[in-house]
């Protein structure tokens, strides 16, 4: 069976006590799922337990056996009943350790904050063996060892730790993707983006805003691992954008 008949699969264990409480509702289910679909990999199984190690030992061995991947959401923070990443260590056999590259990181992002202090550490500490998954949204990195990928709980975040994933997973098809600059503030067609993404399952929008000259702008990519669905988000993206009267320039700014 060849990489492209092989059906990729993914399990996600959703963790913290304020899910299950209902004070917190899960956008994570969707986003990762969506996401998984982009990168030719389907979400297969998703498991939501409370903030006690043996329950999180128990889904991640359970899930990580049954399938390519197994992400985690939620309990990487810096406060006590942060324990995904001592129950991620115990499931897969391995001590808790400090990641250098993870220290210096929140140290500099700390620097002007107060410092880093012992809940800050916290943050440094991963599953031996582990490297770090880029946050460019705030300090603290997510976690990846082998097939278990560690992700922060907050959406915006774990989109953000997505994003940094993104075409680096070993799924069902290759990713292609094309990119459409345009100077304009995001905020003004964000809306716009949205529509396009969800008539294109098969396509992930991403938006890349900056401010360059005194102007703002954003280039968008677009991902899909088919060619015919690639061709028409993009071509109905930069018909919105004509229709709304925004010059935009194919292969980005």
């Amino acid at each position: 069976m060849s990489s492209t008949d092989k059906i990729w699969t993914a399990g996600l264990v959703i963790i913290g006590d304020e899910i299950l409480s209902g004070r917190t509702h899960d956008k994570n289910i969707a986003q990762v799922a969506s996401w998984l679909q982009v990168q030719g990999i389907r979400l297969a199984e998703v498991r939501v337990v409370p903030d006690i190690q043996d329950r999180i030992v128990e889904a991640v061995n359970a899930l990580r056996a049954a399938n390519d991947y197994l992400f985690t959401t939620g309990g990487i923070g810096p406060t006590h009943d942060d324990i995904t990443v001592d129950a991620v260590a115990a499931a897969l056999g391995v001590p808790v350790v400090i990641h250098e590259d993870a220290r210096a990181l929140l140290e500099r992002y700390y620097a002007d904050k107060g410092g880093l202090n012992e809940g800050r550490l916290r943050m440094a500490r991963v599953p031996e063996g582990a490297e770090l998954i880029p946050n460019r949204m705030s300090g603290a990195p997510g976690i990846r060892r082998g097939n278990v990928i560690l992700m922060a709980g907050v959406p915006h975040i774990t989109a953000g730790m997505l994003d940094a994933l993104t075409g680096q997973l070993e799924g069902g098809a290759p990713l292609l993707s094309e990119t459409i600059g345009c100077w304009v503030a995001e905020s003004e067609v964000a809306g716009m983006l949205r529509e396009v993404e969800e008539v294109h399952e098969g396509c992930q929008i991403g938006s890349y805003p900056f401010f360059r000259e005194g102007k703002a702008g954003a280039n968008f990519v677009i991902r899909s691992t088919s060619q015919e669905d690639l061709s028409s988000c993009t071509d109905s993206l930069t018909d919105g954008l004509a229709t709304n009267g925004y010059d935009f320039t194919p292969g980005g700014i």
